[in-house]
């Protein structure tokens, strides 16, 4: 299973330990399904770390490294424009050039798509239970 997540998915998961995002990340950590990112979702992060959460340069190198272990971070050429802001763009494409299976999002904008060109849009409560139980029927 291919799974994009949205930039307030990585955000919520690094500033709220122990939370829902967090455990969502971990799964992705222990490989229970394939996480694609992009370098404009990696930006984007970087830029809300840095001027919302004032977090250095080298902090956010390091987290970068972090989830380029653990994601395969592709390289977009921006193209789509379903929706009026760019960012949710970015992580639709991400999702298709990727082939994902889902976008996990807490974005209104993206979450009334419900589908896109294959893609299932889902909230991040909604991922966690699919994820979990694919992770027990596996063990």
């Amino acid at each position: 299973m291919g799974v994009t997540f949205d930039t307030n998915i990585y955000i919520s998961a690094i500033a709220i330990p122990g939370g829902s995002a967090e455990e969502a990340y971990r799964y992705a950590v222990h490989q229970d399904f394939e996480l694609f990112a992009s370098i404009a979702i990696l930006t984007e992060t970087a830029n809300t770390l840095r001027n919302k959460f004032a977090w250095s340069n080298e902090k956010i190198e390091s987290l970068l490294t972090n989830i380029g272990n653990v994601a395969v971070v592709l390289k977009i050429q921006p193209h789509i424009h379903v929706l009026h802001d760019e960012p949710d763009n970015r992580i639709l494409e991400c999702g298709g050039q990727a082939q994902a299976d889902i976008i996990v999002t807490g974005d209104q904008h993206l979450l009334a798509l419900k589908h896109y060109e294959g893609l299932i849009l889902m909230k991040l409560a909604e991922f966690l239970a699919k994820i979990r139980t694919r992770v027990e029927r596996n063990n």
